[in-house]
């Protein structure tokens, strides 16, 4: 995953879920080309965790909206289950991407050696190129809001 930084970032283009309303869309990261981009990879909904993760920082969103990031969330769940996860623990800031094929996750480096996604963030600038990746520090912490919008203001 660190490889990746200072190269294209990975094209693709996912269905998702909005976050708060549920409405379904395909999300494209060439659609983001002009505005910075953080991509939350995270290995399953509903878990406590990443449960924690994604509230943390829609409750924080605020904060990648001052620094004019766009934010998905990316795991290999569902539509469905995105909806179902929407339901019990949301409302979310951000969409839910669904790579069920896992193959996002596989282009950016962050799946594990049997195949699970490992808890990552990556910072994409205004032109599509990866510039900072990092992964969580143990399987039960993620990176906080303050780091990864440190990141980003790091691009201007």
């Amino acid at each position: 995953m660190s490889s990746l930084v200072g190269q294209a970032a990975p094209q693709f283009s996912l269905t998702g879920v909005d976050g708060s309303s549920k409405e379904r869309s395909t999300y494209s990261l060439r659609d983001c080309l002009g505005e910075p981009v953080v991509l939350v990879f995270y290995p399953k909904d509903n878990s406590p965790v990443c449960t924690a993760q994604l509230r943390s920082y829609s409750h924080d969103f605020s904060t990648f909206a001052e620094v004019g990031a766009k934010v998905f969330a990316l795991s290999p769940q569902t539509l469905d289950e995105h909806e179902t996860f929407i339901d019990r623990n949301g409302p979310f800031a951000f969409p839910l991407l669904a790579d069920t094929e896992k193959e996002v996750g596989e282009n950016y480096g962050i799946l594990g050696p049997i195949g699970f996604y490992r808890r990552s963030v990556v910072v994409v600038d205004s032109e599509g190129v990866v510039r900072w990746a990092r992964k969580a520090a143990a399987g039960l912490t993620f990176r906080p809001v303050d780091e990864i919008v440190a990141a980003v203001k790091a691009l201007s």
